[in-house]
């Protein structure tokens, strides 16, 4: 397989696309080609653009801030750059939907951190340590799409990549119901306290959209490829809530569960310290840690294991209604966006669709 591909970034100047330039500047595999953004940043200095935007950790790499921004709606120059392009666009879901399939009828892969695409039938949705085989689907997508090398690929929303990862491994046990409630950090929301002062102090209990996302989405990253679609699984039935609290980065989840063979607790922590992941250049190790301390996990403490790739579990324990219940945490914008964005493109290149 190829290691050297060439990048490009859609909506490199919001939240997430920035957190892709900072994972990517000194990636083994990718290297970035051009950033992407709306016209009324393009053809300026990327460094130029992002004066007093930027809220990553360290400064923009030097050579991406000397980056000429290009307008996202033309693919016809970012052909001239890219192998693939990574997509955080903030667009609408129908322009988001368009641009897209844009790209890759142009024969342009698209690794998507948007959710446009997410329930598209023949376009996997992936975390590729449990649904990695999805990419089966692509050949029906580019056939749909008339292209031979184009196709779109997105990741799930990042309130469920806390606590999907951790139900994965005993799924053998007959998984009946679930109940998860998130706690959400605002970089979810794309903010920072100095943009969202409304949460200082406070928490708000709604996120629009994301409970549907949360009970729905995990249904289709356990689905199977029917037809040329991927159909998704009829059960766990999985109820949600999701709350915004004052964090900078990380989601938590509380976590009930009930099984058909109920496991022990020994059995359960045994899955999680046994379940591999992968040997990619993102990948963490382990993927799936269980703390035994019984504050553990803290957001603050725990959300970058693994280079904010990895899964924290704790407070494992039985429950009165269901059969246990744990706490789960993941890093939003690492694991649940650009990270596990990084990741999917990894697994895509190991496979050869990036070639």
């Amino acid at each position: 397989m190829n290691r050297n591909y060439r990048v490009g970034i859609l909506g490199a100047t919001g939240m997430v696309g920035q957190r892709f330039v900072s994972l990517l500047s000194d990636h083994p595999w990718f290297k970035i080609s051009c950033v992407a953004a709306s016209p009324r940043s393009a053809g300026r200095r990327y460094g130029d653009v992002m004066e007093g935007r930027w809220v990553m950790a360290g400064s923009i790499p030097a050579n991406v801030a000397d980056m000429t921004v290009l307008d996202a709606s033309d693919i016809g120059e970012a052909k001239k750059h890219v192998d693939f392009v990574f997509c955080a666009v903030d667009m609408d879901k129908d322009a988001t939907r368009k641009l897209e399939e844009d790209y890759a009828r142009a024969g342009i892969p698209v690794i998507s951190n948007n959710s446009a695409h997410r329930m598209t039938p023949d376009v996997p949705m992936m975390i590729p340590e449990i649904n990695g085989w999805h990419h089966e689907i692509i050949a029906s997508q580019r056939k749909r799409l008339g292209t031979d090398r184009g196709f779109i690929a997105v990741k799930p929303n990042c309130s469920i990549q806390s606590y999907v990862p951790a139900l994965e491994p005993l799924r053998d046990f007959g998984i009946r119901r679930i109940l998860a409630c998130t706690y959400q950090a605002i970089s979810g929301a794309g903010k920072t306290f100095e943009t969202m002062p409304d949460i200082i102090d406070n928490v708000i209990p709604y996120i629009g959209g994301e409970e549907e996302k949360s009970e729905q989405e995990p249904l289709k990253v356990w689905g199977t490829i029917e037809n040329g679609e991927i159909k998704k699984a009829d059960s766990p039935s999985i109820t949600t809530q999701c709350i915004r609290v004052p964090v900078t980065d990380g989601h938590l989840a509380a976590v009930f569960v009930e099984f058909d063979k109920k496991p022990t607790i020994g059995q359960m922590k045994e899955r999680w310290a046994s379940f591999k992941g992968l040997d990619l250049p993102s990948s963490p190790k382990p993927f799936i840690k269980y703390f035994e301390e019984p504050d553990r996990p803290q957001t603050k403490l725990d959300r970058m294991l693994g280079n904010g790739m990895g899964i924290a579990v704790g407070r494992l324990r039985e429950d009165t209604h269901y059969d246990y219940k744990f706490i789960c945490l993941s890093h939003n914008t690492l694991r649940g966006a650009a990270g596990g964005g990084v990741l999917t493109a990894e697994y895509l290149a190991d496979m050869g669709y990036l070639d």
